[in-house]
């Protein structure tokens, strides 16, 4: 019986881990249980119904949150020291904020989704692309500018908000590089 509690608690574990070595999308996983495993089948159904690759939408998580199911942005300080309130209501894999994860539910029907949930945050990330590439005319391979439209917003990236703000298209360019690198180690790695 004591081996049977042990098992499920390490099989929960593993489940609710961030993954170590996040450089290597067959690592992460690998890590959450090989190309079998719900993250990579969640990663999969989101790319088919929204038309996203798996690496961009990896690649997007990776730079909004490091796949930490709990991250959030640090709080600011009152007088230098104190904690005191975060900057945005951004939480989870994706770090969408409240309304637009409400819209996000609203619009999908997915009115239990959770940001900490891997299998809603990726199916998150790939409908949020969708709708830059409709809004926007973005196209959904296009890792650099869809990261824009995560960044920026739909209104933001339509205005052009991102051109004279050289910390977004940093952003956006690692984006493009980590999806480019996933795509080659999806290639290689046994799936």
């Amino acid at each position: 019986m004591r081996a049977a509690v042990l098992a499920l608690i390490l099989a929960l574990g593993g489940c609710a881990s961030t993954p170590t070595h996040i450089d290597d999308v067959c690592a992460v996983f690998n890590q959450k249980g090989g190309w079998f495993n719900n993250w990579y089948k969640a990663a999969k159904r989101s790319e088919k119904e929204f038309g996203v690759p798996v690496a961009i939408l990896m690649a997007t998580i990776y730079k909004e949150s490091g796949f930490q199911a709990d991250a959030r942005p640090p709080r600011t300080k009152l007088l230098g020291f104190i904690p005191w309130k975060r900057p945005s209501s951004a939480y989870g894999y994706p770090q969408a904020l409240d309304g637009t994860w409400d819209w996000y539910r609203r619009e999908t029907g997915h009115g239990g989704a959770d940001r900490d949930d891997f299998g809603d945050a990726v199916h998150f990330v790939g409908w949020y692309h969708y709708q830059s590439h409709v809004r926007n005319g973005i196209a959904r391979n296009d890792a650099y500018h869809l990261y824009l439209a995560y960044y920026a917003g739909h209104g933001g990236y339509a205005r052009g908000t991102w051109k004279s703000r050289p910390y977004m298209k940093r952003s956006a360019q690692r984006a493009q590089d980590m999806a480019t690198r996933y795509a080659v180690q999806m290639e290689r790695c046994g799936r």
